[in-house]
């Protein structure tokens, strides 16, 4: 059975937003709600999203910014803009900073729903987030949250540590910076945070997964200087 496509509905008029909520999720989308800018950044980012419906006028961060801001971390997320403001000169600006479309208020349940399907076809079946993280018979698995020891015995890892392995793992590969680390899986905007945040939870990973093994332990996370963090060249990823 295909699973269920996410879509997060960003929108601060209540009404409206439960209204698309609702027309989604009876055509068989798994909806997600957010009432102002920034928790829908935050939403937009997690791992799974497949598309954002996203109004203008929002409180705390605007719709532009949030697009904006998404883009930088997100750049083939598809983005359909539901906006009352229908100038053309908006419509130009949503269209380039990045929107796959853009749908003028009010609008019927009929129409969003073509939409949202003519975007989705347009754009690549998005991949699963890795779930397995392995080197040798020691393996994380970021779905229950747990590192498996070659011993048989469990260390438990947090929410924050198992999204950061599932960052890396996801752009395996390449290096990911301290502040796409913060930008993807805090939800937070440059200047913020001091980017210490992410070492101290990276110096905690390390720290769990060398338990693996009495030998001297592989390099499950490996610091590439003056850039970020990537994985190590043995780690292998499954999304099983």
């Amino acid at each position: 059975m295909p699973r269920r496509r996410v879509v997060v509905v960003i929108e601060d008029e209540d009404a409206i937003r439960r209204g698309i909520v609702d027309v989604l999720r009876m055509a068989g989308y798994e909806p997600v709600e957010a009432a102002d800018g920034e928790i829908g950044l935050i939403e937009a980012r997690r791992a799974g999203v497949d598309l954002i419906l996203l109004d203008l006028m929002l409180p705390k961060l605007d719709g532009f910014d949030v697009l904006k801001e998404l883009r930088k971390t997100h750049p083939s997320l598809p983005v359909i803009i539901l906006s009352a403001r229908g100038a053309e000169d908006d419509r130009v600006q949503g269209l380039r900073g990045g929107a796959d479309d853009y749908v003028i208020k009010p609008f019927s349940a009929r129409e969003l729903l073509a939409r949202v399907e003519a975007v989705l076809r347009r754009s690549p079946e998005r991949i699963l987030p890795p779930t397995r993280i392995a080197i040798g018979g020691t393996f994380v698995d970021c779905a229950r949250r747990e590192i498996h020891l070659e011993d048989g015995s469990l260390v438990s890892i947090s929410d924050m540590e198992a999204r950061i392995l599932e960052r890396l793992a996801a752009h395996k590969g390449r290096s990911v910076s301290r502040e796409e680390l913060l930008s993807c899986v805090w939800g937070i905007r440059d200047g913020m945070v001091e980017t210490r945040a992410i070492d101290m939870h990276i110096t905690r990973l390390r720290s769990k997964l060398a338990t693996q093994s009495t030998e001297q332990s592989p390099d499950w996370i490996v610091t590439v200087r003056g850039k970020g963090y990537m994985l190590g060249p043995d780690v292998e990823v499954s999304t099983q």
